[in-house]
């Protein structure tokens, strides 16, 4: 099991500096958040939390997420990035293809697109697309990447997009991971038809049940033989170094957690003392796992 520091909530400003730092440590991944807007009101309740209200503020930066990813890539080695999540739909599928194509390319295929189907109405509005039928939508522009990361001459006539033939380059040399985020069952097997799944907050019985519909989905697909990452936050109930060995041994694949947060940090705290607990925890756990 390898570890994934999230960077939700940071300054922006401190991702270069806290990337280089995690690649010393031996982390493996770097999860970076992203929203386009925060609108003055919404129209549906946050999903993720019992009072509806969003675990961040207007004033929070969400940093392009492919852009900051690009500037982690570059003063790293061996740390990868994943999105957590990426509001798929809400965007143009040539322009995100384009992205992970030269993303992938520049830093040593180290990216894989996490992907979400977003709540937000007023962020589809803002991006200029719909936000109806937009789990369908994803579907399509999933496969429609796919295609065009192929560096070859394509086509594509779909339900929602319409492509004459042509190329785009550069293209991977290998394909671009594609991790689902969300609890749904819709979202399950959404997950199961690709490459790996990014957990909310749950418990351990919790995660074992989703673990279990997803691999059920994975065989109905054919896919139970394929490498499968699960990607999942610490849990209530294991936030500690035998409560990590029970998520290894369950399957996580990825634990996320932000570090800063066993010494008493949040993400505003100083840059040093997150650095600091970045190599605490890399010493007092990473290690040992």
């Amino acid at each position: 099991m390898q570890f994934a520091i999230p960077v939700a909530l940071c300054d922006p400003t401190e991702l270069t500096a806290i990337a280089k730092t995690a690649d010393e440590c031996g982390y493996g991944w770097i999860a970076v958040s992203d929203h386009l807007v925060y609108p003055r009101e919404f129209a549906q309740p946050y999903p993720y939390t019992k009072d509806g209200k969003p675990r961040f503020s207007e004033d929070t930066a969400w940093p392009d997420p492919w852009i900051a990813i690009s500037a982690m890539a570059a003063v790293s080695q061996q740390l990868k990035f994943y999105t957590n999540v990426y509001v798929l739909p809400a965007r143009n599928p040539v322009h995100v293809a384009k992205f992970l194509a030269t993303l992938a390319v520049m830093s040593n295929h180290r990216v894989a697109l996490g992907a979400g189907m977003g709540w937000m109405s007023e962020e589809f509005a803002a991006g200029g697309q719909p936000f109806a039928r937009r789990g369908a939508r994803a579907d399509e522009m999933l496969a429609l990447i796919r295609t065009l990361h192929s560096g070859e001459m394509i086509e594509h006539h779909g339900e929602f997009y319409d492509l004459p033939a042509l190329k785009m380059r550069p293209a991977p040399a290998q394909p671009v991971p594609v991790f689902v985020g969300g609890f749904s069952d819709a979202a399950l097997q959404r997950a199961a038809r690709h490459d790996g799944w990014i957990s909310d907050v749950h418990t351990t019985a919790e995660l074992q049940v989703f673990f279990d519909r997803i691999d059920e989905y994975r065989q109905q697909a054919g896919r139970e033989h394929l490498p499968f990452e699960r990607l999942c936050f610490n849990t209530r109930d294991a936030a500690d170094l035998d409560g990590f060995r029970r998520l290894r041994d369950m399957g996580v694949t990825a634990l996320c957690t932000p570090p800063w947060f066993f010494y008493g940090g949040k993400p505003t705290s100083p840059l040093a003392f997150k650095l600091d607990a970045i190599r605490r925890f890399a010493d007092e756990y990473v290690a040992k796992l």
